[in-house]
This record gives structure tokens, C-alpha cells and sequence, in this order.
């Protein structure tokens, strides 16, 4: 009896310690819950949750409708959450360097063998109070949608939603800049408010905008980058079993780019059903338009952050 319950009682003391030891995160993404750009990220968590059972738990809190997408780097820097899924575009005010994130479209194996990821951790450790887990959808580009056809590539005349991602071509081509968080674009499409918005080639019918969506304009440019990023404070009080499982996932998540070009071939199949027509001016064109997009983004970014602006651009090789 006295060696049953003396096994019993190590078995209770066992479990409290193992439970003692992991650690839960708070989580948000700055994207609706299960639509394109917040899937990946679920089934990151989904996964540290399993492979992390006992060190590292992540409780998901939600989406937009928690926390409003562009507070989200603010939350993370603040530790109001511990870990979330939030684009650059959505914290620039903070770190002004997150504007070239867009411009760097090398994969993210590249990226942290060269000193690219390296140096963009510094920048959100130093600005951000984050440690820049990972980066998703590298290889997905963006595009212009609108509500009517143009005769020649010039916004002129023309409201664009947009968020800092697009804002500096828009206006270069002569548009006028609206900004709002992706949840209020529909409203303002189907109200007139604006006639066409900025938004990568995925993920327009996760949001319904494919009802008030005409036209899209070709070329695609730039790349999507959505990151992961961990408060700093929280990752440096985690142990290193508990870093590494983080890590592993990141790593895990990153990869998961490799989806990428059939779910792009297959959204602008879908697209096409929908009656989207895409607007494209030839070769000669989309050339010069894509070289006005990359000049104006990375004058923008050098204009408020010279040195590291200047230097990222180095790392991006463009």
C-alpha cells in the first residue's frame, strides 16, 4: 500500500512539474480567422501545439475582430500578445523599414543564409521589441483591383484603397489614396467610396470582394511577406527546448511557400469564372510600371530610414 501510494503521489508531482514548465503564448492575427493569410498561421499553431505538447502552448485568440490589424505590431511590442501573424504594411509607423519587406521576394532559405533575415531581426528586436520568427508567401505577388476599365496605365481621377504597400505607386500614377483595414473594403466598393483597392492575387473571395470586383490590372509586382514575430521579452524568458520547437515550426511554416504557385494558377482560374477581366497594357508597359513601382517603394523607405533602409536594399539586390 505504502509503495503504491508513494508512486502515485511521484506520478502527480511528475505531471504538476511538466505542467509547470510549459508555457502558454497568446496569439493574434491581423487577418480574419481561416481566410488566406491567416490559414498558414492556424496550422502553425495547430502544429507547435502537437510537437510542443507539455513545453509550449499557443492560444489563439483570433483575428480582427479581437484586435484591429494595424495595433497588432503595437500589441506585440507592448506584449498585450506574446505572438502574432501581421504584415509589415501594418506597422511601418513603428519601423519604417517594413515598407522594403514587400520589395525582397528571395526565399526565405536565401534570405537567412545571406544575412537578410539576420539583419531584418535586428531591426524588429531594436524597434519592434520582437524576435522575427519567420516570413510566409514570398513568392506571392499583388495586384490593383478596380470597379471600372482604364484606357491607359493612370490612376488619375481614380480612389484606391490602399495601405503603405501600394500607397506610393498609386500616387505616383496620379491616384488618390484611401486607407482603411481590409474589413470596411467591401462597404466602400459597393458604396463608390473607392474604386478599386490593393491586395495580393489570393484570397479576394475569402473576403466577398470578388462581388464588387471588376477588373484586375496586370503586372503583378512586389511580394507578399507576412511574418510571425514573438514578443522579445517572451522569447528570451523561454528555455531552449522551447525556442527550438518555435524554431522547428518556423522553419516548418516557411516551407509551406511551396504551395504557393497552384493555389496562385488555381485563384486566377477562379477569378477569371468570376468575370474578373484582367486589364494588361503589354510588355512595354508593365516594364515601366513595374519599374516606377520598385523606385518609388524603395525612395519612400530610404527617405524616412537612410542607413537601413539604404542597406536592406543592398540585401535585397534590387
Amino acid at each position: 500500500m505504502r509503495h503504491s501510494l508513494l508512486a502515485v503521489f511521484a506520478a502527480a508531482l511528475f505531471a504538476t512539474s511538466a505542467t509547470a514548465q510549459e508555457v502558454t503564448l497568446r496569439a493574434v492575427s491581423s487577418f480574419a480567422e481561416k481566410t488566406q493569410f491567416s490559414r498558414n498561421f492556424e496550422r502553425f499553431i495547430d502544429k507547435v501545439n502537437a510537437d510542443g505538447k507539455g513545453l509550449v502552448k499557443i492560444n489563439y485568440i483570433g483575428g480582427p475582430r479581437a484586435m484591429p490589424p494595424f495595433e497588432v505590431g503595437n500589441a506585440v511590442r507592448t506584449k498585450v500578445v506574446d505572438i502574432a501573424n501581421v504584415t509589415g504594411a501594418f506597422y511601418t509607423n513603428l519601423m519604417p523599414e517594413a515598407d522594403g519587406f514587400k520589395l525582397i521576394s528571395k526565399p526565405m532559405s536565401e534570405q537567412r543564409k545571406n544575412g537578410t533575415w539576420a539583419f531584418i531581426n535586428q531591426l524588429h528586436n531594436q524597434k519592434l521589441n520582437a524576435q522575427y520568427l519567420a516570413r510566409q508567401y514570398h513568392n506571392v505577388p499583388f495586384h490593383i483591383y478596380l470597379t471600372k476599365n482604364m484606357a491607359k496605365l493612370d490612376f488619375t481621377g481614380l480612389k484606391i484603397r490602399v495601405t503603405p504597400v501600394y500607397k506610393d505607386i498609386v500616387q505616383a500614377l496620379g491616384g488618390t489614396t484611401i486607407t482603411t483595414p481590409p474589413g470596411e473594403v467591401y462597404t466602400a466598393l459597393e458604396r463608390g467610396v473607392v474604386d478599386g483597392y490593393g491586395w495580393p492575387v489570393t484570397g479576394i473571395f475569402d473576403l466577398g470582394w470578388d462581388k464588387v470586383t471588376k477588373f484586375r490590372l496586370e503586372p503583378a509586382f512586389y511580394s507578399v511577406e507576412v511574418n510571425v514575430l514573438v514578443n522579445l521579452d517572451v522569447w528570451k524568458g523561454l528555455n531552449d527546448k522551447q525556442r527550438k520547437v518555435l524554431n522547428d515550426t518556423a522553419l516548418w511554416l516557411e516551407g509551406l511557400d511551396r504551395e504557393n504557385a497552384a493555389i496562385i494558377k488555381a485563384e486566377r482560374e477562379r477569378q477569371a469564372k468570376a468575370g474578373i477581366q484582367a486589364i494588361d497594357f503589354g510588355p512595354a508597359e508593365s516594364a515601366k510600371f513595374l519599374k516606377t513601382a520598385n523606385d518609388v517603394a524603395w525612395a519612400s523607405v530610404i527617405k524616412r530610414a537612410p542607413e537601413t533602409g539604404a542597406k536592406l536594399r543592398a540585401l535585397a539586390g534590387n
